[in-house]
């Protein structure tokens, strides 16, 4: 089973390789986004609290986002890997992860981690808001909070992933065919080094 963590900064371009090696690779692409906006649609405790708080740019709490994470992983822990996209994002959430995935005998294979300047980011976002109608995405002020709230508290785990030796940098300014081929090299020397 192929464990991967996509990481780097809103508007990276996380969900959109997720959903590429997902396809490619036969893998479980979990959205924490694409989670608690289920939450948020269905009205349920859970994504209301989280709309208050994804709509002014910030994040949802540690112990939220771990429930759902550890249910996904639970339903799909006989998949061929998973893709874990958009969580960890502290480095709380990250230990949380490995002793989830040891507790069924799984780990944390490698994290891929796209990185391109803030503004790109701020840009892909807000034409994503022109497309998706994403009201978190077409707020500049509230995408460069989010991207303050991702350098004080995600950016640490770039460290903790590197003292596990599992921390591999991408740049994600490029076009997306160009990252997908390298996400996919990236990808294929994981198999061939049977470490999966």
């Amino acid at each position: 089973m192929l464990n991967i963590v996509l990481f780097g900064g809103p508007g990276a371009g996380k969900g959109t390789q997720a959903e590429r090696l997902s396809k490619k690779y036969d893998l479980v692409h979990l959205s924490t986004g694409d989670m608690l906006r289920s939450e948020i649609a269905r009205g349920t405790e859970r994504g209301q609290q989280a709309k208050q708080l994804i709509e002014k740019g910030g994040f949802v709490p540690d112990h939220v986002v771990v429930e759902m994470v550890d249910e996904q992983i639970r339903q799909h822990k006989a998949a061929k890997g998973l893709i874990f996209d958009g969580f960890p994002r502290t480095i709380v959430q990250a230990g949380v992860l490995d002793r989830m995935l040891a507790e069924i005998n799984l780990k944390i294979h490698a994290v891929l981690a796209l990185d391109a300047p803030e503004n790109v980011l701020v840009q892909r976002l807000l034409n994503r808001g022109k497309v998706s109608g994403r009201a978190d995405d077409q707020d500049e002020s509230v995408i460069r909070n989010r991207i303050v709230v991702y350098n004080e508290q995600t950016a640490p785990l770039i460290d903790f992933y590197k003292a596990q030796g599992k921390y591999v940098p991408i740049d994600g300014a490029g076009e997306i065919e160009a990252i997908f081929d390298k996400f996919c090299e990236i990808v294929e020397e994981l198999q061939r080094r049977a470490i999966i």
